[in-house]
């Protein structure tokens, strides 16, 4: 026998949710633009696809990257997910085994211990129920964990988990109840028959002293199918639509396919791959430092999947980027959060006309401050008398008039009139005829970077004047005094530049680290990606950040960000500098006797030459 009625709620949910899933897939796959569906063909039959089948099982399986920030997530995590793969797997070659290889109905694996009470003809049958029963345990641990961080999330380190609806609260309990009621019919059966390993046997022997196992050994299994088929049909419309997504972002990924500056179906498959698994709201620094817990991707992301944005969650965002780097599926928060706002656009496509036509003199670097250097002169000098020192031939682009870069715009979701901007700018840049572009503003870096598309290379300054020096055209001295450096969003995060700041320092100055570091960095608080943010809030983000960084008591606190310079500047009771600086006292052989001068002996001395915010 190889069909029973109670095995219905399992075939009728199973049946549902691959309809729903191979639909999606189909809408998504088509709404796509030519050239993704182009991408995706060819990455079928090209190496990217071994790449992507082996990320499925790293990451959707194993969870490679929750193991490398938390284990005990990390275990639950890949217990449930691998483990439940593994059964699945296990059932069928058990059922392939006791059957000589005749092909069942896709039912039969699953509940194969209710159909056979005999095990005799089973080869390798000692194998077979020890490993099933171990797998079955292996799942069961995580679940025990799951069910524990549920109520008790710092067990397993984190501060928050994610508020549930009511269909995500019946798919988690259902899900919750599969395993156990696996454990259940299978120990009845094994109490009964004797078809068990040691953990089913063991069970069913006991509750065989005082249940009656032959009328509770079908309500078990059909408890165990409708458990199955309640989860596999509310699926699709709760976050567990990650397990099956997950895998076609990861393809699509691998080929190639990115968010676009405007939402596609490519958005909709990463909002049904984000799991809300609560990471994001840890890493956020508005959660755990101004106790606002409810922006963060995994409830922004639920709203657009649910076709409900709020504008508040869409603007409430440092666009830090910490989400991102901490996210497991590698969802692209930041940018789907600046393609929603593009729906909300402030400036027309013609903002910013007006602007006329700058004059530049030629050089064969150019070197851009923006908006945030001019702010800053005193690292706008040191860069000036560098390059002299250097014998660099540049040209101050934007000496007689900035124009912004278009970032802060871009970060406000007005793409038009930040084009404008960059049109702009482009001019400018082409008339230098410069070889190379250098900027001390990593939010100018990031955007000449990814968004202008020049035809000459791009410098952050940390890069070019760690260039200077490994070139032998700057010779810096060396001072005792200890320096930490913070690492910028835009720069750090937003452009994987981590190391070469770092190198810089460490040829002048004694080099300390922050207890957040690189692309665990927190925020300065300045941040231009938010203004619905009060002053006091910012100074509550700036004074943590500050925190961090002083940890190990360092004399200087050395910046490649004007933005983070005049944040940290005005708060911090310890010297704040732009690397640029540091370097041309180094090289200058002077390095400041920080220790004989106080604090209230550098803030004057800046804020006569800085202009303030």
């Amino acid at each position: 026998m190889k069909y029973d009625p109670f095995v219905l709620p399992f075939i009728s949910g199973m049946a549902f949710v691959l309809i729903v899933v191979i639909g999606k897939w189909t809408i998504w796959f088509k709404g796509l633009p030519f050239s993704d569906k182009k991408k995706f063909l060819n990455g079928l039959f090209s190496r990217k696809f071994i790449y992507a089948s082996r990320e499925v099982v790293s990451e959707s399986m194993l969870h490679r990257k929750v193991f490398r920030s938390n284990f005990w997530l990390g275990y639950m995590h890949m217990s449930l997910a691998f483990g439940w793969f593994l059964l699945i797997v296990a059932g069928n070659l058990e059922t392939r085994w006791y059957s000589h290889g005749t092909i069942n109905p896709p039912w039969y694996p699953i509940f194969f211990e209710f159909f056979v009470h005999d095990l005799k003809e089973l080869p390798y049958r000692r194998f077979f129920v020890f490993a099933m029963d171990f797998l079955l345990l292996f799942v069961l641990s995580g679940l025990f964990i799951a069910i524990y961080k549920r109520y008790r999330s710092g067990f397993v380190g984190m501060k928050k988990t994610t508020r549930q609806k009511t269909i995500d609260k019946l798919a988690l309990t259902s899900l919750w109840m599969i395993f156990p009621l696996r454990l259940l019919a299978e120990s009845f059966n094994a109490g009964l028959y004797d078809t068990g390993g040691f953990l089913t046997n063991t069970l069913g022997h006991y509750f065989a002293r005082f249940l009656p196992l032959e009328l509770l050994r079908y309500p078990a299994w059909l408890a165990y199918s409708i458990a199955l088929g309640t989860f596999f049909v509310s699926m699709p419309f709760t976050r567990y639509m990650h397990i099956l997504t997950e895998i076609f972002l990861i393809f699509l990924r691998r080929f190639g396919i990115r968010e676009k500056q405007a939402h596609s179906t490519f958005t909709d498959v990463e909002l049904n791959a984000c799991s809300r698994c609560g990471i994001c709201i840890d890493k956020c620094q508005l959660s755990s430092d101004l106790e606002i817990n409810n922006i963060q991707p995994a409830y922004f992301l639920r709203d657009l999947r649910d076709r409900k944005p709020d504008l508040f969650k869409t603007e409430t965002c440092l666009i830090c980027g910490r989400c991102n780097t901490s996210c497991p599926v590698g969802i692209e928060n930041t940018n789907i959060r600046l393609n929603e706002r593009s729906i909300h656009q402030f400036f027309s496509a013609n903002a910013y006309e007006y602007i006329g036509k700058q004059e530049v003199k030629n050089g064969k670097v150019a070197f851009f401050a923006g908006c945030m250097g001019h702010l800053n002169p005193l690292t706008i000098k040191a860069m000036l008398t560098l390059f002299e020192k250097a014998g660099v031939e540049f040209t101050f682009v934007d000496e007689n008039g900035s124009i912004c870069c278009g970032r802060p715009l871009k970060l406000s979701g007005n793409f038009m009139a930040a084009g404008n901007l960059v049109a702009k700018n482009k001019d400018l840049i082409r008339e230098s005829k410069a070889e190379i572009l250098v900027t001390t503003c990593p939010i100018c870096y990031k955007m000449f970077r990814d968004d202008y598309r020049l035809d000459i290379p791009v410098y952050h300054h940390s890069e070019y004047l760690l260039k200077l020096v490994e070139e032998n055209k700057l010779d810096p001295g060396f001072s005792p005094s200890t320096v930490v450096f913070h690492d910028p969003c835009d720069l750090g995060r937003g452009s994987g530049i981590y190391e070469q700041p770092r190198r810089l320092i460490a040829r002048s100055y004694s080099l300390v680290e922050a207890d957040h570091k690189k692309k665990d960095s927190l925020c300065c608080g300045g941040s231009l990606g938010i203004t619905a943010l009060s002053g006091e809030n910012r100074k509550t983000l700036t004074e943590a950040t500050i925190a961090s960084l002083t940890l190990n008591h360092p004399e200087i606190i050395a910046t490649a960000c004007p933005l983070c310079k005049k944040t940290f500047a005005g708060q911090a009771d310890v010297r704040v500098a732009d690397i640029a600086e540091l370097l041309l006292e180094a090289v200058d052989h002077k390095p400041a006797d920080h220790k004989a001068t106080s604090v209230a002996m550098h803030k004057p001395a800046d804020c006569l030459e800085e202009v303030e915010i």
